[in-house]
């Protein structure tokens, strides 16, 4: 295996992985969205004008959305909030790792903690700060994408006038799409920090080592 692929095989696997099940997302949103356009009478769109719509960008905005206001939120409030025995928890008598304080950095230390100063403050939070922009970009698209694909529902089945995407923000059905996967999104992180106390998973760093005790914090 070349050195790269070896020293990058985890960020390529998950990014492979994301191509492959987007492209395949596209494909069947595609075909799904003509048949309901065959219902409506509608003539049926080519796959790279569907790649412009609505249908297909609410689809995927819709699930970045909550994907990145999870790891943004969970990046941020493992800062400060602790759960004993996680392995997904800083230890309960943690306040800082000493690794964190800029006056240890050595020479190889990354620029803006050798800096100093804002750089230095926007670094140290700059994981959290850059998903959470993600979250906020993904929420806009998926009100954009959304606010075209309702229109044109309704424009097939009622006739009714557009709306702005203003207007779409204050529906419920903006809200019902973003809710029902916000929620899953913080089950699935909660059920892995409550799980992570007593199950493990040999040479994973998300979990605790085979043999600690169950209320050992941290991996």
């Amino acid at each position: 295996m070349p050195r790269w692929i070896r020293d990058n095989a985890l960020s390529v696997t998950m990014l492979g992985a994301f191509v492959v099940f987007l492209s395949l997302q596209s494909v069947f949103g595609w075909q799904t969205h003509n048949e309901e356009l065959a219902e409506y009478g509608a003539a049926s769109i080519d796959w790279l004008t569907y790649l412009g719509s609505g249908h297909f960008a609410e689809s995927v905005f819709e699930n970045w959305e909550s994907e990145f206001l999870q790891m943004g939120g969970y990046v941020l409030l493992t800062a400060y909030l602790v759960q004993k025995g996680s392995a997904e928890s800083k230890p309960e008598d943690q306040s800082d790792r000493p690794e964190d304080d800029a006056r240890r950095a050595g020479p190889d230390a990354p620029w803006p903690v050798r800096a100093g100063g804002l750089p230095l403050v926007v670094y140290r939070n700059s994981l959290s700060l850059a998903l959470l922009l993600i979250f906020l970009g993904s929420f806009v698209g998926h009100l954009f994408g959304g606010t075209a694909e309702y229109n044109e529902q309704q424009a097939l089945s009622t006739g009714a006038p557009r709306i702005s995407a203003w207007e779409f923000l204050g529906t419920s059905e903006f809200w019902f799409q973003s809710m029902q996967n916000w929620q899953s999104e913080f089950l699935a992180v909660g059920v892995l920090i409550v799980l992570s106390i007593v199950l493990r998973q040999h040479a994973s760093p998300e979990s605790k080592p085979v043999t600690a005790a169950h209320a050992q914090t941290g991996a």
